[in-house]
């Protein structure tokens, strides 16, 4: 129980030993060939890549290595292209302005570019087609134009009817019943003729 067993991935110094990641699983054939050429001391101060020596976290000592050659100066090395969106300056002053606005806690809208559109379109859609309902309402037929005539002509005919009959009741009675008596005189004449 006093003995304490430990694990390293790196055997004691002096001795070369393959790194953990190729005994587990080797991610490529360089991996292979680069542990049979004559093992290489590790320089303290850079990693594999080529950047500043930081301390690994755990779980990039398991990522398999590269399928290129890093350490050859005659390979010419590409650059990084720049992209031309994120370099122009209005996309950066856009990208500064909504970083200040989320900073400041002002709500940028919350709907897409693409649904905006599509509500102003069915708004303006519903604005012609209100619009083109009064016009039709508006615009008379001819034939409704005729129609509204004789309309007006019989309600005149019956206010001037009303208007007698009115003039009548002032009237004694005796000339009411000689009105009735030729009422009556003309539908019995018109029966017998029909």
């Amino acid at each position: 129980m006093d003995q304490r067993v430990e694990h390293s991935f790196y055997p004691p110094e002096g001795q070369p030993s393959r790194p953990r990641d190729v005994l587990v699983k080797s991610a490529s054939a360089y991996a292979d060939i680069q542990w049979e050429q004559p093992h290489q001391p590790r320089t303290p101060d850079r990693d594999p890549f080529g950047y500043p020596h930081r301390e690994m976290p755990p779980l990039a000592s398991y990522a398999p290595q590269p399928d290129y050659v890093t350490e050859e100066d005659d390979l010419i090395k590409p650059k990084k292209l720049i992209n031309p969106v994120k370099a122009s300056k209005s996309h950066q002053e856009l990208h500064r302005e909504l970083l200040m606005n989320h900073k400041r806690g002002i709500g940028v809208e919350n709907k897409p570019e693409l649904q905006r559109v599509l509500e102003q379109r069915k708004r303006e859609q519903m604005i012609k087609q209100r619009k083109q309902e009064e016009e039709a309402r508006r615009k008379i037929s001819p034939l409704e134009q005729e129609l509204l005539k004789r309309h007006q002509k019989l309600e005149e005919l019956e206010k001037e009817q009303e208007r007698l009959e009115d003039s009548n009741c002032s009237a004694p009675e005796f000339i009411k019943v000689k009105e009735n008596l030729r009422r009556t005189s003309f539908t019995s004449s018109g029966e017998k003729e029909v």
